[in-house]
């Protein structure tokens, strides 16, 4: 005989209780009730769907690519397809007034839409000084019945090129002969000017690149350790670079050291511009990223078009971004030894530091990082 009291068996019988809010069966789809599930969504229905589901951020990016796809495209094309002079600081050695003097420089400003900053010099020393520490892109020496103009193709490629075009045609409307000459010639592996561009441009995109595939495949490093990464793929990264185009490709004579430091400044700066932006506003770091870098940066650096061709607020902009301080540091290292300006590495120094900054005083609104719970805490 048991000694529990009976109680009645309810364990096939007892329904629980249906809690408030809850669906029921008449709440099931094909049921018969008037639940949410039983009628047919509203557009505000489908809208929260729509946020919640993978497709909303999809379409937004859709509308972003097409719109970054033009904006590239015109940023390019707009400082790029048809460099013209603005204002190109010139000295001048001899009198500009004499009758040779103001014909040409007559000349040459209207064949070039745009002034010539003339800038008197005593000798033509002085003026090739002031070519080495690049306050001018010429010399226009006036002789007796004739005009010489000195280029420097180092200083400004794309310059050089304008102004000697210019200075044949002028030479022929007016009659004033002109003798031009390249006082300081581009190396022969680069001819055109381009590949410290180019090598700059490389160490902008991939220092950016690496911190978003740091940012996706190793999700969980510390603050210090992301740092300490940044570093380390700048350090190596720059190195290739500039081992790349000088000893296999031999398309450039740099001076290495200084190159391959100012590669990976370059490199950890644009890193950490991207993971500022990724601890400020999250999935969507790369639009101002790419817009500063890119859009904006690389087309006004004066790599490709000297600053003197670009539309002057670009040429003023260019020098304060990160691509334009590092053509401006890599030009003067390779073309004009021994009169760097502190100026572009202040600029790149300042991005990384106010970026490193940011990311560290709000590290904690970065989505990476790992919990510091021990394992055996959960236990």
């Amino acid at each position: 005989m048991s000694d529990r009291p009976d109680t009645p068996d309810v364990s096939q019988n007892t329904r629980e209780p249906v809690q408030p809010g809850a669906s029921g069966p008449s709440d099931a789809p094909g049921g018969s009730g008037h639940g949410a599930h039983g009628r047919p969504p509203t557009g505000a229905d489908r809208w929260a769907a729509f946020k919640r589901s993978p497709f909303l951020p999809a379409c937004v990016l859709v509308l972003i690519l097409a719109a970054a796809a033009a904006l590239f495209a015109g940023s390019y094309t707009y400082t790029m397809a048809n460099p013209t002079p603005r204002h190109i600081p010139t000295a001048v050695v001899g009198s500009a007034g004499t009758e040779e003097g103001r014909a040409f420089i007559t000349g040459m400003e209207k064949a070039l839409h745009a002034s010539l900053e003339l800038r008197p010099f005593a000798t033509d020393a002085q003026a090739r000084d002031a070519v080495e520490v690049q306050r001018i892109f010429a010399i226009i020496t006036v002789r007796q019945g004739s005009v010489e103009l000195d280029v420097a193709s180092a200083a400004g490629a794309s310059v050089a090129q304008v102004l000697a075009e210019s200075a044949a045609r002028v030479s022929g409307a007016t009659g004033v002969p002109v003798e031009v000459r390249d006082i300081k010639r581009l190396q022969p592996g680069d001819p055109r000017g381009l590949a410290l561009f180019y090598i700059s441009l490389a160490a902008v995109i991939i220092g950016f690149v690496g911190a978003i595939q740091l940012s996706v495949h190793a999700r969980a490093l510390q603050p210090a350790e992301r740092i300490g990464f940044t570093v380390a793929y700048a350090l190596l990264g720059g190195f290739a670079i500039a081992a790349t185009v000088d000893w296999l490709l031999n398309a450039l004579d740099l001076p290495f050291v200084e190159s391959w430091l100012i590669l990976a400044l370059t490199m950890f700066a644009s890193g950490m511009v991207f993971t500022m932006f990724n601890t400020l506003i999250g999935r969507w770091a790369m639009l101002p990223t790419w817009g500063l870098m890119v859009l904006l940066g690389n087309p006004s650096s004066g790599g490709a078009v000297s600053w003197p061709l670009l539309p002057s607020a670009l040429g003023h902009i260019g020098r304060w971004l990160p691509p334009g301080a590092s053509v401006n540091a890599q030009h003067t290292a390779v073309y004009f030894g021994g009169h760097q300006h502190v100026f572009p590495f202040a600029v790149l120094a300042g991005w990384a530091l106010v970026s490193s900054g940011v990311f560290w005083f709000w590290r904690h609104r970065h989505p990476g990082g790992r919990s510091r719970t021990p394992a055996h805490a959960a236990d």
